[in-house]
């Protein structure tokens, strides 16, 4: 028989994969409220499909493109985070990527090395624990709500500290628990970061989903942050491409030159197509992201209507985004009973909190992007009949 890396067999099996088959042939006369992954039910704005039809027409879209992606949305992301924070940001700065997962491997890879370690709170997303597994790179887990606020703190962040990390990992919003960090969070692990000569990675996926449009952070706006910070994106949520696979890293440039041999290795580049796709949604959709936006909104606002019902034992902890992170009333049972239970006998498909890391157990987590507001109120009925 063929031996398999032992190191890839420690890790566990893709989560969403996992879950998706405690309903495969289900059977019932409920409709499946799918809270699974964290994906929108819309499909991508009418202009865009249009655009990526046309854009596949032309030969040019099947060849390669730079390591970094083309130029021209480099360039257009780039203004767009100056937008975004009022801190200018250079486009080559911007190398463009396979999906954000791609974008947090590489700048793992160019970080550390088996035997270093990385400071993330937890819960924390199973991909990035993963990745990190897979590397042989040791997870230094804080807790992800302290002082009764919905984020970490830099005092416990500081004690986990030791001469093998090499970076602090947070993601704001965050998955699984939804919790947007305040700037001023941000700036305390920044100055921890900066301080220790470490890395800062903040993984932005859903940075479009915060409320109101006030800048997430002024990290930016820092002397050298290149040497500190590295920013993670995604177009996948904002723009429903999801499976066109398109992130973005941002980085200073000795980060870069080091992230290119091994972007270049995992795919040569990223989709071409997409990126074309992309570079339209930046300049053309603002309107439509904003429509968007206050969809997730309105969900978000339903969702945390559904657990404010007084007969609810399942209790919100944290919750914002595209996410839901409660607290489950079955003590002493493990979180992946609890879920299995609530999908194949309730129709509510959600994830465990032991797939986001050590002392979740009481947890299970909500992804309610996939959702309509409508159906929120069916959430809790269905979870108050699992209490019976």
């Amino acid at each position: 028989m063929i031996e398999v890396s032992g190191r890839i067999a420690s890790v566990e099996f893709p989560p969403i994969a996992e879950a998706l088959g405690w309903v495969a042939g289900r059977k019932g006369n409920k409709d499946l409220l799918n809270l699974c992954q964290a994906v929108p039910s819309y499909p991508p704005a009418p202009a865009l499909q249009t655009e990526i039809a046309r854009l596949a027409l032309l030969p040019g879209t099947g060849g390669y493109t730079d390591i970094f992606g083309i130029p021209e949305l480099r360039q257009a992301f780039a203004v767009h985070l100056t937008t975004d924070y009022g801190a200018e940001v250079q486009a080559s700065n911007v190398a463009i990527t396979t999906g954000c997962n791609q974008a947090f491997a590489a700048a793992i890879m160019v970080l550390a090395e088996a035997g270093d370690n990385v400071v993330m709170p937890a819960p924390y997303y199973f991909n990035h624990q993963m990745w990190l597994k897979m590397l042989g790179i040791e997870i230094k887990p804080i807790p992800a709500f302290g002082d009764g606020q919905a984020w970490p703190s830099v005092t416990a962040a500081a004690a986990a500290l030791d001469r093998k990390t090499k970076a602090i990992m947070l993601c704001s919003p965050n998955n699984p628990s939804g919790a947007i960090y305040p700037p001023e969070v941000l700036q305390g692990f920044y100055e921890l970061a900066q301080n220790a000569g470490i890395a800062l990675i903040v993984d932005e996926t859903y940075k479009d989903f915060r409320p109101g449009h006030a800048a997430a952070h002024a990290l930016l706006k820092q002397t050298a942050h290149e040497d500190t910070l590295i920013q993670l994106f995604s177009f996948s949520k904002i723009y429903a491409l999801a499976g066109y696979r398109l992130g973005a890293l941002v980085a200073g440039p000795r980060i870069l030159h080091e992230a290119a041999k091994v972007l270049d290795t995992m795919t040569i580049c990223p989709p071409h197509i997409t990126q074309r796709g992309v570079l339209f949604a930046v300049g053309q959709l603002d309107q439509w992201k904003e429509e968007k936006r206050q969809v997730m909104a309105e969900r978000l606002a339903a969702l945390r209507s559904a657990f404010s019902d007084a007969d609810l034992k399942y209790k919100l902890v944290s919750s914002g985004a595209y996410f839901a992170y409660a607290h489950h009333p079955f003590a002493g049972q493990a979180s992946k009973d609890v879920a299995k239970r609530l999908a194949q006998e309730f129709g509510v498909l959600c994830l465990p909190g032991s797939m986001f890391g050590p002392g979740q157990e009481d947890y299970l987590r909500f992804a309610f992007a996939n959702v309509e507001k409508e159906k929120m109120t069916q959430l809790t009925v269905r979870l108050k009949a699992s209490q019976l």
